[in-house]
């Protein structure tokens, strides 16, 4: 075999990988499970998080439970919130298998956001699933009845993958990197508003696990919380600049208002309290 014929197979292997890999991404393949499909796979990721406890119980670790489903389209995310949030809500399923296999889910929170594309840690190619526990009086929210509203983050200042982000989440987490990881390499969380890492100045302000905003159910308003972070978290309304103190119940964000997170910035945008029905 000559040197031509050899590189001329060797462009065509590579052709086919990257053929594989956007079809993949995309979900154009031919493996793409269909969104019931989809929905009883993410059930069965969560019950294989379930563990034995004492005298032949059965113990989820969690509380709460951050889920990312591919939708590159308008259309394919029509398709799918019409069942992971049609008549029977990914949350309400998922409360349904813990209690069928013995768990306690009271108070589970359940996030589900729709990204344009995967993420490299990802392990299936359609969605993520982000595990945590966070203390009840953080969230103030033991039993939730509804979906918070519709909250814009544009990124003003930094380096993130997207420029603008939009989240119907109980809890949204900002900070360096995508994946935060303690030194035995285990997910503490995931970041859903990522700066770059090692990027410039401006992102390595950043802390890993910078802030997070929470939406308290109780009030109905979205909090702003620091989680220790190195640089700081501000939110600047009017003019005016207003230290967000680590702990606490956080700071209330209004509409419009922006958040200094360390040298980066971002501006969020939300529905305003008092329009919202019940």
């Amino acid at each position: 075999m000559n040197i031509f014929e050899t590189a001329r197979q060797l462009e065509m292997r590579i052709a086919r990988r990257m053929t594989e890999t956007a079809r993949r991404l995309a979900q154009t393949g031919p493996g793409a499970r269909e969104p019931i499909e989809l929905t009883h796979a993410i059930v069965d990721a969560v019950e294989r998080e379930i563990q034995p406890g004492d005298r032949g119980t059965r113990v989820f670790p969690f509380n709460t439970i951050d889920v990312s489903i591919l939708a590159p389209s308008d259309h394919q995310r029509a398709r799918l919130e019409a069942i992971v949030d049609g008549n029977v809500p990914m949350r309400n399923r998922l409360t349904e298998r813990l209690r069928s296999a013995g768990c306690d889910a009271t108070g589970l929170v359940v996030q589900v956001n729709y990204v344009a594309r995967t993420q490299e840690h990802w392990t299936d190619p359609q969605f993520s699933i982000a595990f945590s526990r966070i203390s009840r009086e953080e969230t103030d929210v033991e039993a939730p009845e509804e979906a918070p509203g519709r909250m814009e983050i544009t990124v003003i200042r930094g380096a993130t993958e997207w420029r603008t982000y939009v989240f119907t989440s109980h809890r949204i987490d900002l900070g360096r990197g995508a994946d935060v990881r303690d030194s035995s390499n285990r997910l503490i969380r995931t970041n859903h508003v990522a700066f770059t890492d090692g990027s410039d100045d401006v992102n390595q302000s950043v802390s890993r696990q910078h802030a997070h905003v929470v939406y308290d159910q109780r009030s109905r308003q979205f909090r702003l919380h620091d989680d220790g972070s190195v640089h700081g978290t501000k939110i600047v309304r009017k003019g005016k600049t207003l230290a967000v103190p680590w702990g606490g119940r956080g700071s209330l964000l209004q509409s419009g208002d922006e958040i200094d997170i360390g040298e980066a910035r971002v501006r969020v945008k939300f529905e305003p309290v008092a329009t919202r029905q019940r």
